[in-house]
């Protein structure tokens, strides 16, 4: 097997195009002390502070530049040099410089070595290690190069799972046009490319991260025609104490309801899309009402688009976490996610999970959590007055989610506006009509079982985008609530994304990590949340198509 090629000298190690940091390993094959996969908020957080404890520590990340989808930003320009307008678009930006600027220290002095666009496919338990398996993020071939120890194989001590999530979605007629993104994908092109998907966009769904996407929208040039709730504002009147305990929240909302009326953007609500007209792409909508109980009502209207930026909520990316076998809980949301104690440590010895995998509830709550799994993964101290204060924050954060997401559920009509001919998975065409006959001639009662009789969730996402709607069509269809076993089934991969065969065929060697003694004292870091407290509503997650957050921490 060749040795991989060195980078030019100078670069940054950070975006790819630099020499290997001062974390790259020598020559003594050892597991890392951390691993960290995921460089979203709660990742980032997680990887600064154990290496800050005096820990070798390594970062996975699909990404090419450390963010995660909260602060997706475009690529360096010549040179390497940040890009002048990276920030544009961003809330709490300041926390991911702060953040990673650590990250580079970290790396330059050796205790980190940063791995971004790797995609970590397979986890497993050694004895006394996790062994870690990737592959290039973006579906490049494997060559003597890309196979290089150091990439495909790490092992580590002890793993922090940072995995975020996904916009949820839910189906309705004629989503399969161009022109219709989930509303992460819509604000990621802005973030990372640049890019408007359309110039006339309305962005509809339920929560709060429909204020950020049509701001974003709406301050690149495009014409956002309305941001349509489908809930209702009173729901946030039952959880005022939640709210109290962050009061940056309602700051922020403020801010982009203002910006919203800057740029002359309607806000209905109990307003929802109940079909998406076009041939070749979207022309127009159809709107509807819904009434108190989330059903729809007589009467809808046409209103002319060429984006349609749909948000449900999002679903936490669980595939590597259920690989190792760690328990899960459904959240109050309808989410599946992994059961943490206060220190982010789930039930499988060695392993922490922290960011929307334990609950979606946005970029601060997974520093928060982040910070904390960080302190225990490193074995420092976490009944500190700071540990005290982290967990404070954690709680606080967490009553927050919860009344959120109380606040804005999927309505409870949303199935009437399906149509027999509606397509429920994209990438296997499974419609409305297979799904239900499932049930009503095969007897297929749960997700599990739709999905082996009708191949709904198969296909080349793997049920990421199609899997929580399947899942609420066969409880429906059951006569009864989803619960966590659909959930699971829709969730659970052997694999936990699409790998090269060639990545089976060659096996790969352990890497090269030096003595963790090399690591030197813990860095004088004060306290674990010198970052700052940010107040933050929503968090940016995958396009459609449902790639990994690396977290929507």
């Amino acid at each position: 097997m060749t040795s991989r090629p060195e980078r030019p000298p100078g670069a940054d190690p950070l975006t790819g195009g630099g020499p290997p940091s001062a974390g790259d390993p020598p020559t003594a094959r050892r597991p890392f002390d951390v691993a960290v996969v995921g460089a979203g908020p709660a990742g980032l957080a997680a990887a600064v502070t154990a290496a800050a404890g005096g820990r070798s520590v390594l970062l996975l990340d699909a990404g090419e530049r450390p963010g995660g989808q909260f602060w997706r930003h475009p690529a360096p320009g010549a040179g390497g040099a940040d890009a002048p307008d990276e920030a544009r678009g961003h809330h709490d930006w300041a926390r991911f410089a702060a953040l990673r600027r650590a990250l580079r220290r970290h790396a330059a002095e050796g205790r980190l070595a940063y791995r971004p666009g790797r995609q970590v496919w397979l986890l497993t338990r050694e004895e006394n290690a996790f062994r870690i398996e990737s592959t290039p993020a973006h579906g490049t071939a494997v060559t003597d190069a890309d196979a290089d120890a150091d990439d495909r194989v790490a092992l580590a001590r002890s793993l922090v799972l940072c995995p975020g999530g996904a916009d949820r979605q839910l189906p309705v007629p004629g989503w399969t046009l161009p022109g219709v993104l989930a509303a992460g994908g819509a604000q990621a092109l802005w973030k990372g490319q640049r890019t408007l998907a359309g110039r006339r966009a309305v962005v509809a769904g339920t929560g709060p991260f429909l204020l950020p996407v049509a701001t974003g929208l709406a301050e690149a040039g495009a014409r956002v025609v309305g941001v349509w709730e489908a809930g209702s504002p009173l729901g946030w009147a039952r959880h005022l104490p939640a709210v109290a305990r962050v009061p940056g929240k309602a700051a922020e909302g403020a801010r982009y309801a203002a910006a919203l009326a800057r740029h002359r953007v309607p806000y209905a609500t109990r307003t929802v899309v109940v079909e998406v007209l076009g041939e070749d792409r979207v022309r127009a909508v159809r709107r509807a009402r819904l009434d108190a109980d989330g059903r729809l009502t007589p009467g809808d209207e046409v209103v002319p688009v060429d984006l349609v930026a749909l948000g449900w909520g999002f679903t936490p990316s669980l595939e590597l976490p259920l690989q190792l076998g760690a328990a899960t809980r459904l959240d109050v949301d309808g989410s599946l996610v992994v059961a943490v104690d206060e220190e982010q440590r789930t039930d499988v010895p060695g392993l922490w999970v922290a960011g929307e995998a334990t609950g979606v509830g946005g970029a601060a709550l997974g520093v928060a959590e982040g910070t904390l799994a960080g302190l225990s993964a490193a074995g420092r101290p976490t009944a500190s007055r700071a540990g005290r204060r982290l967990r404070a924050r954690v709680a606080a954060h967490r009553a927050f989610a919860r009344a959120m997401h109380l606040a804005h559920p999927v309505p409870a009509g949303w199935s009437g506006w399906l149509r027999d001919d509606t397509v429920v998975c994209r990438c296997e065409e499974v419609d409305v009509a297979t799904v239900r006959a499932a049930h009503d001639n095969l007897a297929a009662d749960d997700a599990r079982t739709v999905k082996m009789l009708t191949r709904a969730g198969m296909g080349w996402c793997q049920g990421r985008v199609c899997g929580f709607a399947t899942a609420l069509l066969a409880a429906r269809h059951a006569g009864r609530a989803p619960a966590a076993p659909d959930l699971h089934a829709t969730a659970t991969r052997p694999l936990a994304f699409p790998v090269p065969l060639a990545e089976l065929a060659e096996p790969a060697e352990l890497a090269e990590v030096g003595e963790p003694a090399e690591v030197g004292e813990p860095a004088e870091v004060g306290e674990p949340a010198e970052v700052g407290e940010p107040a933050e509503v929503a968090q940016d997650r995958a396009p459609l198509a449902g790639e990994e957050d690396g977290g929507p921490g």
